[in-house]
């Protein structure tokens, strides 16, 4: 398998890969071969991969530029450039406007111009640079000037995590919309002097009988999804032409929100949609003025062709005109966009110093509107996770991934596109599964999860566009970098200032007594959160009702006492460390505080409270490993009994309130200077 291997390396797909420390586990050689087929190369025989690599070898010796150069603005230019020989002639096309000024210093810091050519730093974006050098030879390559570090987040401040259509209030169509994150923006911002709010990733999802109710397997990231609109807030609501139609509509959205909140139905996705597009039929119909048509326009222009292929995937897979349908859903595009921004204004009114913090999703399903449309896609592999110390077996999320030398090729446009789509409304970005811009597990077709490959991407091209990106929106990343991640990785976020994520239960002392690690061991450049929406809420751990759950519903893969034992031994572990910081544990209510209150101790950032756990809700939004065994994505939030609960009944909880403020107090009583006195 040596040639294999060297072939493999050539293409970034790893042979071997360590799912702990100290263990290596090598990929089969049937997976090496399938994933190199994936990505174009023929490896069949002996014959064929002796061939590709007698190419590379002829390639490497022969070639003037790489395919991709990243030059990070204050540091000396890359060695791609830096390496150049004397005399070689270079010309820079940017595609952003402004081109190559030589001897200035847009970009970043000056420094002298490569290969002999004119000094100066190119202005920050992506550009195409083509040499020529002395002998003969030519090249060109993608240059990404970016800068040194992505915006920074506050030195402090506290905020919300919360599913979006699990956020129901007494005008909502059953589900959470875009009309409740902004009422709980303000509420939150003024009332707890709340920083960010974190939602789920709101991209577009596959319609579908039933639809796939998960925000992480979207039919597109690029564009937001119309379920998530509040009608009454459209414009056009005031001029509908047929108003008894459109009011008969909205009683029928409150009785499916009755339904959820009175008589604990679940939330029914598809149901709200079809009374919302209904609605957004009439409302289609309804004149536009001037202004208003002038904005749509202006924004169909703005988004372009990739707009088109959206729209027009929408329009056939509902089965609409390709021509009216595809505009009626380049209308509803615009119409999200515009409530996503407005909820984003209403936080910044609201005194928060972020705002909204949008989830990019790590991949999309395999035949939505992204893979119709952007044809970078592997066709027969899909993306997940190698076995691990949580999951024996690996995991395959079903999702299709980007191929790298496909991505590279295209100067990283789809990439480029897709962050600036979701930074136009975002406060900040939460990167799911960060680790992905540096490497993906692929999995065959047909095969296993345990029989997948890594597969690399130009991770400091992924991280400098994103860089870049943020820049240029003013906004913070934060990226979930949880589970097994290489050290490297983690050093390369943290010196382009991505924050990473920490979660309470996981913060141990690993290297040492396995203790829970002290609050001042936590690294600062994080968002600090007790739990996720994968994870237990607190009460519910606290409790040990996780556990339970998973055993009742025959998930447990060990005896369910030796669960049960470790389980409250990790907990009182805990506890033990917040009575020993001088932290009330007291009853449920109390211990939630303290949680909280540790993650207030820690240098962290960022600080999340994951919102049912201002309520005592017990149930995960998501239970992994889990299908239709457990009502994933559809549970509204619900008091410690599980009685859903309105954002109303929310907002006017006492235990809410209690629980908010003291994490208030905290952060006030952290951010303020030695001896200041507080009234």
């Amino acid at each position: 398998m040596d040639d294999l291997a060297r072939l493999a390396a050539l293409h970034g797909v790893a042979t071997t890969y360590q799912p702990a420390e100290g263990v290596t586990v090598r990929v089969p050689e049937a997976t090496v071969r399938a994933v190199l087929r994936e990505l174009g190369v023929d490896c069949d025989t002996p014959q064929a991969v002796r061939g590709h690599l007698a190419e590379a070898d002829w390639e490497a010796a022969h070639r003037l530029l790489p395919p991709v150069l990243v030059w990070w603005a204050g540091s000396p230019p890359p060695a791609g450039l830096a390496d150049l020989p004397p005399g070689t002639r270079i010309r820079l096309e940017g595609d952003e406007a402004g081109g190559w000024s030589p001897g200035g210093d847009p970009g970043g810091d000056a420094a002298g111009g490569p290969g002999g050519s004119p000094g100066g730093v190119p202005p920050l974006g992506v550009h195409r640079l083509s040499a020529e050098a002395p002998d003969g030879r030519t090249g060109a390559a993608t240059l990404i000037v970016a800068p040194e570090r992505a915006p920074a987040a506050p030195d402090r401040a506290h905020g919300l995590l919360v599913q979006l259509y699990s956020l129901l209030s007494e005008q909502s169509w059953g589900m959470g919309d875009l009309g409740d994150l902004a009422a709980l923006a303000r509420w939150a911002g003024r009332t707890h002097d709340i920083g960010f709010i974190q939602v789920n990733p709101l991209h577009a999802a596959v319609p579908g009988t039933p639809t796939d109710p998960s925000p992480y397997r979207p039919s597109s990231r690029r564009f937001p999804d119309p379920v998530h609109l509040r009608i009454e807030d459209v414009p056009e609501h005031a001029t509908c032409p047929d108003p008894e139609a459109l009011a008969e509509l909205a009683a029928r959205g409150g009785e499916l929100r009755r339904e959820v909140l009175e008589k604990g139905a679940l939330i029914d996705r598809d149901a709200v949609w079809a009374l919302k597009r209904a609605a957004l039929e009439l409302l289609y119909a309804a004149p536009r003025t001037p202004e208003r048509e002038a904005d749509y326009r202006e924004f169909c222009a703005e988004q372009g062709a990739e707009l088109d292929l959206h729209a027009t995937w929408c329009a056939g897979h509902a089965g609409d005109d390709p021509r009216a349908g595809a505009d009626f859903h380049r209308w509803l595009v615009w119409l999200t966009d515009t409530q996503l921004r407005a909820a984003q204004r209403a936080a910044r009114d609201a005194g928060m110093a972020v705002g909204i913090v949008h989830d990019l999703a790590v991949g999309v399903h395999p035949k939505g509107s992204d893979t119709f449309g952007l044809p970078l896609y592997a066709k027969h592999v899909s993306v997940g996770a190698p076995p691990d110390a949580f999951n024996a077996r690996g995991q395959d999320w079903s999702l299709p991934p980007w191929r790298p030398d496909l991505l590279a090729d295209s100067g990283y446009a789809p990439f480029r596109a897709l962050l600036r789509g979701v930074f136009r409304f975002a406060g900040a970005l939460r990167i799911d599964h960060v680790m992905g811009l540096f490497r993906l597990w692929w999995i065959p077709e047909g095969a296993p999860p345990a029989e997948g490959a890594y597969v690399s991407y130009d991770g400091e091209a992924m991280l400098a566009i994103l860089v870049l990106e943020a820049h240029r929106a003013g906004a913070p990343v934060i990226g979930e970098d949880l589970g097994t991640v290489e050290p490297r990785v983690r050093r390369a976020l943290a010196r382009r200032g991505v924050l990473g994520t920490s979660v309470l239960w996981f913060e141990r002392d690993w290297a040492g007594d396995g203790q829970p690690l002290a609050p001042e061991a936590w690294r600062s450049d994080c968002l600090a959160t007790a739990t996720t929406h994968d994870l237990p809420p607190t009460a519910a751990k606290l409790a040990g009702a996780h556990v339970e759950l998973r055993e009742r519903l025959g998930l447990l893969t060990r005896p369910p006492e030796r669960e049960r034992a470790e389980d409250a031994a990790d907990t009182a572990q805990w506890l033990d460390a917040l009575e020993g910081l001088g932290l009330d544990t007291k009853g449920e209510e109390a211990a939630v505080r303290a949680l909280y209150g540790f993650l207030l101790r820690t240098p962290a950032r960022l600080v999340g409270v994951w919102l049912p756990d201002a309520v005592g809700d017990r149930r995960p939004q998501n239970l992994p490993g889990t299908w239709d065994q457990y009502p994933n994505w559809r549970l509204p939030v619900a008091d410690p009994a599980g009685r859903p609960l309105t954002l109303e009944a929310l907002i006017a909880s006492p235990r809410a309130n209690a629980l908010l403020g003291a994490v208030r107090e905290g952060v006030r009583a952290r951010t303020a200077p030695p001896g200041a006195r507080r009234v």
